[in-house]
């Protein structure tokens, strides 16, 4: 039987299994010195910045809203397209996730959507690097610092990405990272923040573990709740090793990208995410499909891929078609670009063990589909 492709798989070498056993016969598995060595070298590769290490991406833009002074009353602006958890946070601070429409190829918003949506109740805006194309970030800083608002960069996709000649990290104000298994790299479950100011470094770890404060003689203090966020040291291991890889890991994911606009460009009713660009990290591909004119549906071609051994991912519904959000107001119409990504996106395999030829059976069986359920419908 050939084996199953799917659309995400971790590389986890036996030398990183054998650390984590190390880390587990040593009787200290929570957070403590794998946890700091993780956040010293994300921190060196971020230039220096203070960086500290969470048990989720979604756990470290928590963090980042509270530190921005996000709450009741409060507005943020988040693209119309990413994961719900990039406005799931600002409903859970009691502010109003304000969505914005995105760009149809590359799924990032832009200074000019974000400026049409502030209102004086504004107090931050986060703009998502989607499937780890930097968004443009000299025009929404320049808009950040004209109306006084913080900046948190929702960076789940884009470990190892760069604007300009900076990381992604090593640049910017609060900038949230993933290391869940489907990113380019993972720490099992995991996230990072990165600081560009060091004074908000020691609340953020009170938050990070239910507001303690720590006090001379084992005594601590609490001046406000938080959360229950630290990393174990188990995690942190991995993401060690994985961080070593990095670049390997991203030079496979831009090949396999490039090869999948080699074989897939053209291909009718299909429409290729933006090309290639520098500083993309690819953690994603993700092609649109008109399957109303291939005569198909999405559920059908993914069932069809499936029953040809192959895994293919939704990266994303639009944000506002969500109960949670139609609640809000929102309504189908309201973001034409992210409605149509998320009627007609479909995520291939990508992931740095994924061979030539499993790339070629995957464009191969896209295209004979395709091909078959447009022929059949004429």
């Amino acid at each position: 039987m050939t084996p199953y492709l799917p659309f995400a798989r971790p590389e986890i070498d036996e030398q990183t299994i054998a650390a984590v056993g190390d880390v587990l016969r040593s009787g200290w598995i929570t957070s403590g010195p794998q946890v700091l060595r993780f956040e010293q070298a994300l921190s060196a590769r971020f230039g220096g910045r203070p960086v500290r290490a969470f048990t989720s991406a979604t756990a470290a833009l928590e963090v980042a809203l509270d530190l921005a002074g996000v709450g009741p009353g409060d507005e943020v602006v988040v693209p119309a397209m990413t994961f719900v958890a990039s406005a799931n946070v600002v409903l859970r601070a009691g502010a109003r996730a304000v969505l914005v429409d995105v760009d149809l190829d590359s799924r990032n918003t832009d200074a000019a959507r974000i400026e049409a949506a502030l209102t004086p109740r504004t107090r931050a805006i986060m703009p998502v690097h989607f499937a780890g194309l930097p968004v443009d970030l000299a025009p929404v800083y320049a808009l950040a610092k004209r109306r006084g608002l913080r900046v948190i960069e929702d960076a789940a996709h884009a470990m190892g990405a760069a604007y300009g000649e900076r990381a992604i990290g090593a640049q910017g104000d609060l900038v949230a990272f993933s290391f869940h298994p489907n990113k380019n790299i993972t720490s099992i479950e995991g996230g990072a923040l990165s600081f560009a100011d060091p004074a908000e470094v020691e609340r953020a770890e009170r938050l990070r573990f239910h507001g303690i404060r720590k006090l001379a003689g084992a005594e601590i203090e609490v001046e406000e709740p938080g959360g229950k966020f630290n990393l174990p040291d188990v995690c942190a291991t991995i993401g060690l090793a994985q961080l070593a890889h990095l670049e390997r890991f991203n030079a496979r994911r831009r090949e396999l990208a490039r090869r999948y606009f080699e074989h897939l460009r053209g291909l009718e009713h299909v429409r290729l995410p933006a090309a290639d660009r520098p500083g993309h990290s690819w953690h994603l591909f993700a092609p649109l499909v008109d399957f109303q004119k291939a005569g198909t549906t999405r559920g059908a071609f993914i069932e069809a891929m499936h029953a040809r051994g192959i895994g293919v991912g939704v990266h994303y519904p639009a944000l506002h078609l969500f109960a949670a959000y139609r609640r809000l107001g929102y309504r189908p119409g309201d973001f034409p670009n992210a409605e149509m990504i998320g009627a007609r996106t479909v995520t291939l395999p990508l992931f740095t063990r994924m061979s030539d030829a499993d790339l070629h059976k995957v464009c191969s069986a896209m295209t004979d589909i395709l091909r078959e359920e447009s022929n059949g419908r004429a």
